[in-house]
């Protein structure tokens, strides 16, 4: 099938199924002569394809979302990033970074992820639980498991990433994150954030 016997019905019938543009629906079809199963397949290809370039790109565009508790004692500065102004603008990624900085003056993290930590601090609380398993008399060929286990426990109380979502404890905030790049297609990341409560450090 050459190029002028792509009918429009057909374009729009592979844009309906594929959500993918005009031109590009007319392209798929050509390449695989005209056979919509064919043209599926390569869009999706395709498609894969824009997805993982983008997620390689550095993601500059983004928010600076302000929280502020209503009884005034709380308040929260969060950076998340994404690729596109255009992403950055779009309702859905507002309303996602509302909820991930409401979620911080909730749970109050000490880092975004666990590399972020302080390695000292890390480092202590392995100490502590390595203790705690040799004094409840645990074998010690299970021993540093249940330490990791512990290690684990502590990153999902104290690392954003890690934590249950308040909203929705069966998923982590960094599904959220997840579940936001693959909805707009763009690498999201949370960059950064400052919580402050009234008299904390005093």
């Amino acid at each position: 099938m050459t190029a002028t016997q792509i009918s429009a019905k057909d374009v729009a019938e592979l844009r309906k199924r594929t959500g993918a543009g005009m031109m590009d629906c007319k392209k798929a079809l050509e390449e695989n002569g005209g056979n919509m199963e064919k043209a599926a397949e390569w869009l999706r290809a395709k498609g894969i394809a824009k997805a993982e370039k983008l997620a390689g790109r550095e993601a500059k565009e983004g928010r600076i979302e302000i929280y502020h508790h209503h009884n005034g004692k709380v308040g929260v500065l969060v950076e998340i990033n994404c690729i596109t102004d255009f992403v950055a603008k779009n309702d859905d990624f507002i309303a996602f970074c509302r909820d991930v900085a409401m979620h911080i003056a909730s749970a109050a993290p000490l880092a975004v992820s666990s590399d972020q930590l302080d390695p000292d601090v890390v480092a202590r609380e392995r100490r502590i639980f390595t203790e705690q398993v040799a004094a409840e008399g645990k074998p010690e060929n299970i021993r540093e498991k249940i330490v990791e286990g512990k290690v684990k426990r502590y990153f999902s109380e104290v690392c954003l990433l890690d934590q249950p979502f308040v909203k929705d404890d069966k998923q982590t905030v960094g599904d959220l994150v997840k579940a936001m790049s693959g909805k707009t297609g763009e690498n999201i990341q949370v960059r950064r954030f400052v919580r402050f409560q009234l008299g904390e450090g005093v």
